[in-house]
C-alpha cells in the first residue's frame, strides 16, 4: 500500500499493512446505501446501545465541566476518585478486593485496552489464544504487537466455552496471552464459576496472561447475574479483567473503561498509556465516578427492559418457525442460517429483500459461519416488525 502525494512517495509501516479488515466497515456501508434509497431499515447488526445515558449521570458532567480544576490536564493515569469509585463496585456486585492505587487502569473505553494489553506483552513470534467466534478488535492488538494468533473454537455444543484440552502442547507452550468474554459477544453465552476455576488452573500451568472482556458484566437475564473472572480464586495472579461504562449506564459515547486485577498488568497498561494520553477529562472521570457510586436502579432497568426485549423476539422467532437457543446475557441472540445459505448471502438476502440487518456470523471468525448475530437494541415492536418481515420470506 503506497501513496503519492506530489512528488512525495508516502510509504506506510508495515504494521499498517497486517491490520484485519474492518469486516463491520462494510456492513455498515450497505445499510446507509439501503437508507440512503429511502428503505425503512430496522438495523440489528450493531453493538450501539439505543437508550440515553441516564439523566444524574449527564447533570453531573454539567455541572462538572464548570469546574476549573478539570480544564487543566488530568493526573497521567487518572483521579484517584475514580479508581476508588470502581474499587468500591467491584466489592458491592461481585465481592472482590480491589486496590484502587495498584490494580485499576482508566481507559479510553474499553476497547482501548483490549488493543492495549497485546502491546504490552507480546513480541513477534508468541502465541495468543482467541475465541472463535469473538470481538474482532482483539485481533488488531495482536496484529500490532507482530504475534499470533491461534483460536479457541466455541461451539454450541461445549455451551460456547472453550475447550482447553483440545489446545495442542505446542500452542500452549508457546501462549502468552488468552482473551475471553462472557458474558459473550457474539453467541450471549454465559460463564460459571467452575469454567473460570479451570481458566485460572490452565493459565497457571501453561504462564498465560488471561485478559477478560467483562463488557457485558452487568446485562444477564433470568435471575442470573453474570461472574466476574475476579471472583475466582487466583484470578488476580494471572490476570485482569476490562470493564466499560458502555453498556451498564448506556456511556458508549463517553468512552470510560477499567483493567482491573494483576498490579504488574495494570503498571504496564498505564505506563503505555503515558505514552499516548493524558487520560479522560475530569469532568467525565467525576461523572463516572458517580455512575459507579450512585443509585444503581437505572442498571436494574436496563437489564429488564432487554430482557424483555430478548423474551418478545424469541415469542416472534418461535412464530416464524426460527429456533435457536436463547441467550443468557449480553444484548445479543445467535441465531442460525437456514440450509442453503451462508451466514454473509444469509445477511444479504435479509438486508435487501426484508430491510433488516444482522451481522454475519463469519465477521466474528471462521466458527461464527452457520450463525448471524441479531441485537436487542431497538423497541419490542421493531423487534417484533423484523422478525415477521423476515417470516414472510418462508424461510424456515
Amino acid at each position: 500500500m503506497e501513496t503519492q502525494i506530489g512528488q512525495h512517495l508516502i510509504q506506510p509501516a508495515e504494521r499498517m499493512n497486517v491490520l484485519p479488515t474492518q469486516f463491520f466497515a462494510k456492513l455498515v456501508a450497505k445499510a446507509n446505501a439501503q437508507t440512503a434509497k429511502g428503505r425503512d431499515v430496522i438495523n440489528l447488526g450493531q453493538g450501539n446501545p439505543d437508550q440515553p445515558t441516564p439523566p444524574h449521570i449527564v447533570a453531573k458532567l454539567q455541572e462538572a465541566a464548570a469546574n476549573p480544576l478539570y480544564h487543566k490536564y488530568p493526573p497521567f493515569s487518572g483521579y484517584p476518585f475514580l479508581k476508588e469509585a470502581v474499587a468500591k463496585r467491584y466489592k458491592e456486585d461481585y465481592n472482590v478486593d480491589i486496590d484502587p492505587t495498584t490494580e485499576v487502569a482508566i481507559l479510553f473505553g474499553g476497547k482501548t485496552g483490549l488493543v492495549e494489553i497485546s502491546q504490552c506483552l507480546l513480541n513477534p513470534g508468541d502465541v495468543c489464544l482467541v475465541p472463535d467466534p469473538g470481538y474482532p478488535d482483539y485481533w488488531s492488538g495482536v496484529a500490532l504487537a507482530g504475534a499470533e494468533m491461534s483460536f479457541m473454537p466455541l461451539t454450541e455444543q461445549n455451551s460456547y466455552l472453550p475447550d482447553y484440552n483440545a489446545i495442542s502442547p505446542e500452542i500452549a507452550e508457546r501462549a502468552k496471552l488468552m482473551f475471553m468474554n462472557y458474558p459473550n459477544n457474539p453467541t450471549g453465552a454465559v460463564a460459571n464459576a467452575a469454567f473460570y476455576a479451570q481458566t485460572v488452573e490452565y493459565a497457571k500451568k501453561h504462564g498465560i496472561v488471561v485478559a477478560s472482556d467483562f463488557a457485558y458484566g452487568a446485562i444477564g437475564f433470568d435471575d442470573n447475574q453474570p461472574i466476574s473472572f475476579l471472583q475466582t480464586p487466583g484470578a488476580k495472579e494471572v490476570g485482569v479483567e476490562f470493564y466499560t461504562l458502555s453498556k451498564t449506564y448506556n456511556m458508549a459515547g463517553w468512552r470510560v473503561g477499567f483493567a482491573i486485577g494483576n498490579a504488574q498488568i495494570v503498571k504496564l497498561i498505564n505506563l503505555i498509556q503515558d505514552h499516548y494520553y493524558c487520560s479522560l477529562f475530569g469532568g467525565i472521570q467525576e461523572a463516572a465516578a458517580l455512575a459507579l457510586t450512585g443509585p444503581q436502579q437505572c442498571v436494574a432497568e436496563l437489564t429488564a427492559m432487554y430482557e424483555s426485549r430478548r423474551n418478545a423476539l424469541f415469542t416472534a422467532l418461535d412464530q416464524i418457525g426460527w429456533k435457536a437457543a436463547r441467550p443468557g446475557g449480553s444484548f445479543f441472540c445467535w441465531l442460525p442460517v437456514p440450509e442453503g445459505y451462508t451466514s454473509e448471502s444469509f445477511a444479504d438476502l435479509l438486508l435487501y429483500e426484508a430491510d433488516v440487518v444482522v451481522a454475519p456470523g463469519v465477521g466474528f471468525g471462521t466458527h461464527g459461519e452457520g450463525f448471524v448475530r441479531l441485537g436487542l437494541l431497538t423497541s419490542e415492536e421493531r423487534l417484533q416488525e423484523a422478525i415477521e418481515r423476515i417470516g414472510k420470506l418462508n424461510l424456515f
